[in-house]
C-alpha cells in the first residue's frame, strides 16, 4: 500500500517529495450523475487531488435520520476520485462555512442556545457521533488501505471563531479513535491571531487566501516552521448575494497569483475548481451588520462554470500548472449552447393558503425551529383586537415577510432593510407570511432561529393568539392545489426535448419564488438579482415530455417559461 506523510519540508508519498495540486468540488452541490465528469476535468487541468467538505445537515437534516445514499453518497464520490487515479482531501467540519446553509450544521443541533464549536459536552457528544459516521466511510478509503484519501482536516477556519483548544483536541481524539491515520490539518486565514487560535501543535497548519501569495506564505511559515507550505483554499473567485453584483476575478491576476504560489514550492487546493449550485433551499447567508442571503448559483467564477464547462480560467490555470508539473495532453470537449425555447405557463392554483392544522394555536408566534420546520415558509395569523388598524411592530423578522389584512396585501418587512414597522389598515385577520431566505453560515450568528422572533405588537399592545402554518414548498409543488382566486399562484408548463441536456431557465420575467423541473427542486429565483437564470442539470431532464412547476410569491410579469442558451449570472463591477 502507498504511504503518505509529512516530512521536514514536503509531503511525502512513499517517502518521496510530493506536491498536492488539488481542486475543490462539493459532491452535495453537483448532481451525482455528473461527479465523474467534473472529477475527470480536474485531472485534465493538471490537478492530482480533489477536496470536498462534508455537509452534516445534508446527511442528517433531522436527528437520527442519517443518509449516505444518492446525493449524499460520499463513499461513491471518493471511489470515483480513486478511479480517476487522483487523491482526495476530506474536510468533515463539523462546521464547513462554504456559503452553505447554517455552515453545514443541522438545525436540530444549533437550536436551544447551546455553545457551538466548543467543548460543551452536549455539543461534543453530537459531533462525535456525526464524525464517527463520516469516518466509517472515510477510514477504509485512506491511501494506506488502498484508497484515495491523503489528508483529513480538523474543523474549519476555527481561528476566526474561537480558541477552545479542548474542543480541537476532542476532535483529534475522535478522529484518531475512528481509525484515521493520514495526516491531519487545519486551515486559517493567514493572520497571527487566527493561525495561533485555530490549531494545535500536532496539526499541520495551512492557509486560506487568494492573493499576495508570498506575503501570506511567509506569515504561515512563522506558525508552521517545518513541513510543506499549503494554501488549502486558494480563492479564485467569490460568491454572490441577492441584490449585489456577480463577483469575478481577473483571469490573468488569478493565474499570476497561482504561479507565485507554486513557484514558492507550495501545495494548493483551488477553491473552487467547480462551484456547482445551491439547489433547493441550501444557500447560506452572511450578516456582518446587514443580512445578505446568497443566490442559488455557486458558479464562483471557477475554472469550471456552474454547468461544468471549462472557462478561460481553466486554461490559464492549466498553463500555470504545466510550468510546475506534468499536465495531460487531452483537453475537455468545448461546450455546446443549451436549447433555447419558450413554453406557456398555466396557472394551477394558489399555494400559500393551506388550512392551519388543528394544533396550530400558539400564544406567541413560534419560530421555524420550534415548529421543526425545514422548508422556506411559515404563515402566521391572528385576529386584530377590535378589528382596528395601526402601527404593526415586529421585534425581529427573519427574514422576509409579506403582510396582509383580510387577504389584501399591505406591504413587506425585510431583515436586509432592517424593517420593523408597518402601518396596517383596519380589518379582522392579520396574516404574515415569513420566508427563511437562508441560514447564516459564518461567524457568531450561526444557528439563529427563523420566523417572527420576539414580540409582535399593534400600537404598542402585544398581539397574542396566533395560528402558525408551515408550508413545505417541495410538497406544494407536487400537490394538486385549490384556486381561491387571490394570493400567490402556482404555475405549470410542459416542454419536450429530443434528448436530456443541460438547460438554463430564464427567470427575468418573474418576481420571487421557487422552480422545479420534473419534481427536482432547482432553487430560488428573485428579480432582486444579480442571477437571472437557474441551472437545470441534464440528468433531471428526459427525452420527450418534461414538466416545469413555478411557485411564485408575488406576480409574473409574463406567464411564459423561457429557456436560454447560456447562463445570465448578472452584472459585474467591471
Amino acid at each position: 500500500m502507498t504511504s503518505f506523510s509529512i516530512g521536514d519540508a514536503d509531503f511525502l508519498r512513499d517517502g518521496r517529495p510530493h506536491r498536492v495540486l488539488s481542486g475543490a468540488i462539493h459532491y452535495f452541490r453537483v448532481h451525482p450523475d455528473l461527479w465523474q465528469d467534473r472529477i475527470r476535468k480536474a485531472r485534465l487541468m493538471g490537478l492530482n487531488t480533489i477536496e470536498t467538505y462534508v455537509a452534516w445537515n445534508a446527511h442528517e437534516p433531522r436527528r437520527g435520520e442519517w443518509d449516505a445514499t444518492g446525493w449524499n453518497d460520499l463513499g461513491r464520490f471518493l471511489d470515483l476520485i480513486a478511479a480517476e487515479g487522483m487523491d482526495a482531501i476530506v474536510r468533515p467540519g463539523p462546521y464547513i462555512c462554504a456559503e452553505w446553509h447554517n455552515g453545514g450544521l443541522p438545525v436540530w443541533l444549533t437550536g436551544g442556545g447551546r455553545a457551538l464549536r466548543s467543548s460543551d459536552p452536549g455539543y461534543l457528544a453530537d459531533v462525535s457521533a456525526y464524525l464517527q459516521r463520516v469516518y466509517e466511510i472515510v477510514a477504509p478509503r485512506q491511501i494506506d488501505r488502498g484508497g484515495p484519501v491523503v489528508l483529513v482536516q480538523i474543523e474549519n477556519e476555527y481561528g476566526a471563531y474561537g480558541d477552545d483548544k479542548d474542543y480541537l483536541r476532542a476532535l483529534v481524539r475522535v478522529t484518531r479513535d475512528a481509525g484515521i491515520t493520514v495526516p491531519l490539518t487545519t486551515v486559517d486565514q493567514p493572520t497571527d491571531r487566527m493561525l495561533a487560535d485555530g490549531s494545535l501543535p500536532e496539526l499541520h497548519k495551512t492557509g486560506s487566501f487568494g492573493s499576495r501569495s508570498a506575503e501570506r506564505l511567509a506569515t504561515l511559515r512563522r506558525h508552521q516552521p517545518t513541513g510543506p507550505l499549503m494554501c488549502s483554499e486558494f480563492w479564485d473567485g467569490w460568491f454572490d448575494w441577492w441584490g449585489g453584483v456577480h463577483h469575478t476575478t481577473d483571469v490573468h491576476a488569478a493565474a499570476a497569483d497561482l504561479d507565485e504560489l507554486l513557484a514558492a514550492g507550495a501545495s494548493v487546493n483551488v477553491y473552487m475548481f467547480h462551484g456547482g449550485t445551491n439547489f433547493g433551499l441550501t444557500n447560506g447567508a452572511n450578516d456582518k451588520g446587514r443580512y445578505l442571503p446568497l443566490v442559488t448559483s455557486y458558479d464562483y467564477d471557477a475554472p469550471l462554470d456552474e454547468a461544468g464547462n471549462p472557462t478561460a480560467k481553466f486554461y490559464a490555470f492549466r498553463d500555470v500548472i504545466a510550468k510546475h508539473a506534468p499536465v495531460p495532453e487531452e483537453l475537455p470537449a468545448p461546450p455546446s449552447p443549451s436549447a433555447a425555447f419558450t413554453a406557456p405557463l398555466e396557472r394551477t392554483g394558489t399555494w400559500t393558503d393551506a388550512a392551519p392544522a388543528a394544533d396550530a394555536s400558539w400564544e406567541h408566534p413560534p419560530s421555524f425551529d420550534a415548529l421543526g420546520h425545514l422548508s422556506a415558509l411559515v404563515r402566521y395569523e391572528t385576529e386584530l383586537p377590535g378589528s382596528r388598524g395601526g402601527l404593526l411592530l415586529v421585534e425581529d423578522v427573519r427574514d422576509l415577510a409579506w403582510v396582509s389584512v383580510d387577504g389584501s396585501p399591505v406591504g413587506t418587512l425585510s431583515r436586509t432593510r432592517h424593517d420593523r414597522a408597518l402601518a396596517i389598515p383596519a380589518g379582522s385577520t392579520l396574516s404574515i407570511l415569513v420566508e427563511d431566505q437562508g441560514r447564516v453560515n459564518y461567524d457568531h450568528r450561526l444557528g439563529e432561529e427563523k420566523g417572527l422572533i420576539g414580540a409582535v405588537s399593534l400600537d404598542g399592545v402585544r398581539l397574542t393568539g396566533w395560528r402558525a402554518t408551515p408550508l413545505d414548498v417541495a410538497e406544494l409543488a407536487a400537490a394538486t392545489l385549490p384556486d381561491t382566486g387571490s394570493g400567490p399562484a402556482a404555475w405549470r408548463a410542459e416542454f419536450a426535448l429530443d434528448e436530456p441536456g443541460d438547460l438554463f431557465l430564464d427567470t427575468d420575467a418573474w418576481s420571487k419564488g421557487y422552480a422545479f423541473v420534473n419534481g427536482f427542486f432547482l432553487g430560488r429565483y428573485w428579480r432582486n438579482g444579480p442571477t437571472r437564470t437557474l441551472y437545470v442539470p441534464a440528468p433531471v431532464t428526459r427525452a420527450g415530455a418534461n414538466e416545469l412547476v413555478v411557485l411564485e410569491l408575488e406576480h409574473l410579469v409574463s406567464p411564459v417559461a423561457a429557456f436560454v442558451a447560456t447562463p445570465s449570472l448578472g452584472a459585474t463591477e467591471e
